[in-house]
């Protein structure tokens, strides 16, 4: 016992402020990693990466010479696999570094006013289109570019207006099963398909525009509104998560200010409330 105190206190002897700076970084890469993983399939393969490095310590502890060869030899294989398995949590942490704020800094910001008015003909467009149970599709961009989103629709870079965007989701027009992207309050492309997010257990049913709303918002930072088509309710898809049930001032500040505006800002009458305090269950038809 007095040799281990002993090794202990010779140990914290010699452990500097780097060492100390060292280990807090190392600890807060790790843990921002578990929470970009967290809840999304790459939980899974993250496990399943763990058993493999487990293995490979047990066959080396036992001298397991075939098992030592496969993995001293597949190596590399296995390193190549997992950044392309966790592709899409790669791409969102280094989308997170880009919106740190000292990053930031350096980004033109889009002017306050020009934001409020995008989010008010947005919400008018929504209301339209919740009263008369149409479906809808509306992605705004924000810091992670969605250019290769853009180009599996129709280019469009007209205007973001009320009536562009009814028109856009006019059912049966050739676009309207589509997603619009919103870029800088100009809309860039209509009809574009997303990537479709697995069902998450819990969450209930969801409708094919719920779950690639959900697949986006997993490969970036966009912020994308939903109009359900059985339902005619609105909800929010914004970092993997559907936020549903808002009222009207919630929504209006919730797009506000994720978009870079502040809350309160919006001063333009939505004619009346379209928002219902239940949850939604949207099936697309």
């Amino acid at each position: 016992m007095t040799h281990a105190f002993d090794d202990l206190r010779i140990f914290l002897g010699n452990v500097g402020w780097r060492d100390v700076l060292d280990v807090l970084i190392v600890a807060l890469i790790l843990y921002q990693l578990l929470k970009l993983v967290r809840g999304t399939q790459a939980a899974q393969l993250l496990v399943g990466l763990v058993v493999l490095l487990v293995v490979d310590l047990v066959a080396t502890a036992l001298d397991l010479r075939l098992l030592k060869y496969v993995f001293a030899n597949g190596g590399q294989a296995i390193l190549i696999a997992a950044v392309v398995l966790f592709q899409p949590e790669l791409r969102r942490a280094l989308d997170q570094v880009g919106r740190l704020a000292p990053v930031r800094a350096f980004l033109p910001h889009p002017a306050g006013g020009g934001v409020v008015r995008l989010v008010d003909e947005v919400i008018r467009a929504a209301g339209s289109l919740s009263e008369r149970r149409t479906g809808a599709l509306i992605v705004f961009e924000r810091g992670t570019g969605l250019e290769n989103v853009a180009a599996t629709g129709v280019r469009i870079n007209g205007e973001t207006t009320a009536e562009m965007l009814a028109t856009v989701f006019f059912p049966n027009s050739p676009l309207h099963d589509g997603a619009v992207i919103i870029r800088d309050e100009h809309i860039v492309a209509a009809g574009c398909v997303l990537p479709l997010a697995d069902a998450i257990p819990g969450v209930g049913r969801m409708g094919t525009r719920h779950r690639a709303a959900l697949g986006l918002t997993l490969q970036s930072d966009a912020l994308v509104l939903i109009v359900s088509e059985e339902t005619g309710l609105i909800s929010v898809a914004h970092q993997g998560k559907v936020y549903r049930g808002l009222d009207q001032a919630k929504l209006r500040d919730m797009l506000v200010t994720l978009l870079g505006g502040e809350p309160g800002q919006s001063r333009v009458p939505i004619p009346r409330p379209f928002l219902r305090s239940s949850g939604v269950r949207a099936t697309r038809r």
